[in-house]
């Protein structure tokens, strides 16, 4: 039981940091711009936001939406007690819960895959990007398909479907606009106090991949707040002390979008009955990261001989 706890934590925790690593850089960039008592002080009490407010509440707000027949007394004991009633409510919830969650991810991925620029890991990652119109054909095909599936087993199921699409079309939103406030901030006298807030704000943009594709680890809050709050931690630190080391590993992003990706189809094949070991999710994330690792190091070699 600890065995599978830790590992659950610690794949939570390495998903959340390398999902969060435009949120890493984005921070860097601004907070090089203000005084060091502002950038203590997002750095602490933002940390506290961040993992409190956002991770800590969210996990929360999404199980109460899947189980609005459950009290908020009901909802915080069945983290802490046996009740048969509440377990088997959230038990019920689970397809509607990964679905939704599932569906977001996988949009996440295949935007990142037609629409991003990005350094090219393999070749027909340049052939996809070429192709960046299909986006939204694809994606509205496997939303379709998906939800044409859900009616037939629980009429909730598809609604959760477009729920996770909804989410993800207003999440992205933010975040293509992270680019040109970004420059903005930087190139212009706004006070220090605006920035904190509008990198506020971005990770909590951030944040909802990470607490969504948390539900592919487990379906236990506690142990989504910890590991989602130890990787929020450790991208506040690479913030300061490791950014520049992160920024030259070319392909990290590449590892976290194919991750994303592989849960949010996890996350559905789940939700359709499908059953996975616990340490599935965990040693998915580790082998991506670890591979996407390689080829970045290897790159830095080669960068190194040609120079």
């Amino acid at each position: 039981m600890i065995w599978n706890v830790i590992v659950v934590i610690i794949g939570l925790a390495l998903f959340e940091t390398v999902s969060s690593i435009d949120n890493a850089i984005v921070n860097a960039h601004v907070l090089a711009t203000v005084t060091p008592k502002f950038r203590k002080f997002f750095l602490t009490w933002g940390l506290i936001f961040a993992v409190v407010i956002v991770r800590g509440a969210l996990p929360f707000l999404i199980v109460w939406v899947s189980n609005t027949n459950l009290n908020f007394a009901q909802l915080i004991s069945a983290f802490s007690s046996h009740d048969g009633t509440v377990a088997n409510s959230l038990n019920a919830s689970k397809p509607i819960l990964l679905l939704g969650g599932g569906i977001y991810l996988f949009l996440v991925f295949l935007s990142w895959l037609f629409m991003e620029e990005k350094k090219y890991a393999f070749l027909v990652e340049g052939f996809i990007h070429r192709q960046s119109i299909w986006f939204y054909a694809i994606s509205s095909i496997f939303l379709t398909v998906v939800i044409y599936f859900a009616v037939k087993v629980q009429p909730a199921m598809a609604l959760a479907a477009s729920v996770g699409a909804t989410a993800f079309f207003i999440t992205d939103g933010f975040k293509k606009n992270a680019a040109a406030e970004e420059a903005k901030l930087l190139g212009s006298n706004i006070g220090a106090i605006s920035k904190i807030l509008f990198l506020e704000v971005l990770d909590a943009s951030f944040s909802i991949d990470g607490v969504i594709g948390a539900f592919a680890f487990t379906l236990s809050v506690p142990l989504i707040i910890l590991g989602n709050g130890l990787g929020a931690f450790i991208v506040r630190e690479f913030t300061v002390r490791g950014i520049d080391v992160i920024t030259k590993f070319a392909y990290l992003k590449n590892g976290a979008m194919y991750s994303v990706g592989s849960l949010g189809i996890l996350m559905v094949l789940e939700a359709f009955g499908r059953e996975y070991p616990f340490w599935l999710a965990p040693v998915n994330t580790l082998v991506l990261l670890i591979i996407f690792l390689v080829l970045s190091l290897r790159e830095i070699e080669e960068s190194k001989v040609q120079k």
